[in-house]
């Protein structure tokens, strides 16, 4: 069994919004439970507003209003054991951030300041983090750790906007962890940079979790990222996990209907049949359906489908659905 390195339990979490003296409640994290493993590669997909970047931010313990935490628990596996980090105070998290968990965000000009050289970034963050290391050592670290990425040491006396955008999220990657991180979270992190460069990216990201042996968790929905370098992936649909699994497994035997549509819609290539999009529209977090929350847009819907709310139930050897037709054995609850 594999060594578990973050576990979610029942995670709740919530925005709660007033407008024109109206309260609002989007579930945007809604009863999420799951494992990440050590040494993985683990995939997170799912379409846009489905809960994918609050439910990173959560792991990552960023939880500012109007996001709250409504319940649940999120442990982290430490050398001082299980922590909670939703019990944590905000001064105690970020000793956690960078050290034992890392982000690398969609936007690398939003990490890295235009008026500041690369290497002035490179050292406000360490200093931020480890004030006590003195200007030798920091030198050494930061051109040791560029040189093991393959990247220039040029670009350190370089402006972000003189550099290409694939160089800056190589940069920011290199960011990300410098501190060598046992989990590194990715969000979108080949966004708007074109399929070379995308290559480049995602071979940098797995060269860093080979070296250092640690744990990579890729949010996105790009299904064929998915299915080029994770080992396991969890699909969620309007706040919760509907399937989780070996890569290998999902796709070549995707159990969720909303699974089969995603996957079906990746172009293979001689392949020339008709591809259809999911019929219907995204549930509104703010006032999602009854029962399976994607029982409006399903096409094998039974009656329990809008009642009853399906629970992930473990099918085979790791690989579980949320769906009253595959849990059942397929048989209608009608």
């Amino acid at each position: 069994m594999p060594e578990k390195i973050v576990t979610i339990e029942n995670l709740k979490a919530y925005y709660l919004m007033e407008s024109y003296g109206i309260n609002r409640r989007v579930y945007a994290v809604d009863e999420v439970s799951f494992e990440i493993f050590k040494g993985e590669i683990l995939g997170i997909a799912g379409e846009s507003g489905c809960g994918k970047t609050t439910l990173t931010k959560t792991l990552l313990g960023i939880i500012k209003p109007p996001l709250y935490i409504m319940g649940g628990e999120i442990r982290y596996k430490t050398l001082d054991g299980e922590i909670n980090i939703l019990a944590l105070q905000e001064e105690e998290i970020k000793k956690l951030r960078w050290k034992v968990m890392s982000y690398i965000p969609q936007g690398s000009m939003s990490v890295l300041n235009p008026l500041r050289k690369i290497k002035d970034t490179f050292q406000d963050f360490v200093e931020a983090h480890q004030p006590e290391m003195d200007k030798i050592t920091f030198n050494n670290i930061i051109r040791e750790h560029l040189v093991s990425l393959g990247l220039p040491l040029e670009v350190l006396n370089l402006y972000p906007h003189q550099l290409s955008g694939g160089m800056r999220q190589r940069v920011t990657i290199a960011l990300s962890t410098i501190f060598k991180p046992e989990v590194i979270f990715a969000d979108e992190p080949t966004t708007a940079l074109d399929v070379v460069v995308q290559r480049g990216v995602l071979q940098l990201l797995q060269k860093i979790q080979k070296q250092a042996g640690n744990t990579l968790v890729i949010i996105g929905h790009d299904m064929s990222i998915h299915a080029r370098i994770t080992n396991r992936i969890a699909i969620m649909y309007a706040g919760k996990i509907i399937e989780i699994g070996e890569t290998k497994d999902i796709y070549n035997n995707p159990l969720h209907p909303y699974t089969r549509y995603l996957i079906g819609s990746l172009p293979r290539i001689g392949d020339k049949s008709y591809k259809t999009s999911i019929p219907g529209t995204p549930p509104s977090l703010a006032n999602p359906p009854t029962g399976c929350r994607f029982h409006p847009r399903c096409p094998d819907i039974i009656d329990i489908c809008s009642k009853e709310e399906p629970p992930l139930v473990e099918i085979k050897n790791g690989h579980k659905v949320a769906c009253f037709r595959v849990s059942d054995g397929g048989q209608d609850n009608e």
